[in-house]
């Protein structure tokens, strides 16, 4: 920790003093931080405001909400105001009700005496409060658990057959010789240069047919081989050595357990990217999810998040807060993992 904070307060000017090159590299860096990280901030704290505090204009970084109060012969609480103009300024009182541009108020001390102010009389006592039920409430709108399972499932079940079958097809198209091998590579590298939405109405008839419809098979198998993952990993397999091949077919390896024992370990920087990517790519996925599942409880939670839209009004809370939970295991994934992106990349000569 120390040689880290050395590092982060180093200084190119004399004395410890900073040079004008240091003010540069701390206000860019600075700014990088506050355009990358401070719309994340924004939606996370957010996602602890009420209706009313969203709505609000100019929007505020921090969730406030008004004070409540529960007095003797109420019995909800009532909400808290201070008086601006009038023989009670500066007092706070309590609202009854409202009646147009009337405000029926009462003093904490004397409840039961009804005081009539205008509107314009008097300001809401905030304070700064996080409205937890936004996330709570998540639990009793609709079967959240449910969707948390599908969309991990698809994603684990999708990422574990994509590694499987991109790196079998790797392994043939680096470490075989055939005839029209380059074509194959050739289509490979083509296939990326087609949009996805060109394919999507065949796809949808070819899940049709085989009866994958509305079923999250139908949301995995399409995935199953990627032309981004083939790519990636022959790249990286080209730098194994054929000497440990051959040696392993010497020893009467057979060629699968050549593949399982010895060019799947070596590939491992490779299958950790291409892990990576496949997750967020499978747990992020909207469109596709979207066309083939039409039961409510086949829903993953991009899907799900869709659900607070209406045609009329929106539940911005809710769908912030759904927006918070959705986002975490993604985040928490490239967190731990993010340091093999570089590194795996860098090694299967994508650079």
């Amino acid at each position: 920790m120390g040689k880290v904070l050395g590092f982060l307060t180093r200084t190119r000017g004399r004395g410890g003093r900073l040079h004008w090159t240091d003010w540069a590299s701390y206000a860019y860096l600075g700014l990088g931080v506050a355009l990358m990280f401070g719309p994340v901030v924004w939606l996370l704290l957010s996602s602890f405001k009420t209706e009313a505090e969203l709505a609000r204009f100019p929007p505020r970084l921090l969730p406030h909400a008004q004070e409540m109060m529960t007095l003797p012969g109420h019995d909800d609480p009532l909400p808290m105001f201070v008086v601006t103009d009038g023989p009670l300024a500066g007092e706070q009182v309590a609202q009854v009700r409202r009646i147009g541009l009337a405000s029926q108020v009462v003093r904490p001390e004397a409840p039961d005496e009804i005081i009539k102010i205008d509107i314009s009389q008097r300001e809401p006592v905030e304070e700064i409060r996080f409205a937890w039920e936004n996330y709570t409430g998540l639990f009793g709108e609709f079967d959240f658990m449910r969707y948390l399972w599908n969309s991990t499932f698809i994603t684990l079940t999708a990422t574990a057959i994509m590694l499987l079958v991109n790196a079998m097809a790797a392994f043939a198209l680096s470490k075989y010789r055939f005839r029209g091998r380059g074509v194959v590579l050739a289509l490979v590298i083509g296939v990326l240069m087609i949009p996805q939405t060109v394919v999507l109405v065949p796809l949808f008839l070819i899940v049709s047919k085989l009866g994958m419809y509305n079923s999250l098979w139908g949301v995995i198998i399409p995935g199953a081989a990627t032309p981004t993952g083939v790519f990636l990993l022959r790249q990286y397999m080209l730098t194994i050595p054929d000497e440990i091949l051959d040696a392993a077919r010497m020893d009467k390896a057979s060629e699968w357990k050549i593949f399982w024992r010895i060019v799947l370990p070596l590939s491992a920087p490779a299958l950790a990217v291409l892990a990576i990517l496949a997750i967020m790519w499978r747990w992020n996925d909207f469109l596709w999810p979207l066309i083939v599942l039409s039961e409510n409880r086949n829903f993953t939670l991009q899907l799900a998040l869709n659900t607070f839209q209406g045609q009329l009004s929106t539940d911005w809370s809710s769908l912030l807060a759904m927006t918070v939970v959705t986002l975490l295991p993604i985040a928490c994934v490239f967190m731990f993992l993010q340091k093999y992106i570089a590194t795996g990349i860098a090694s299967t000569g994508g650079k």
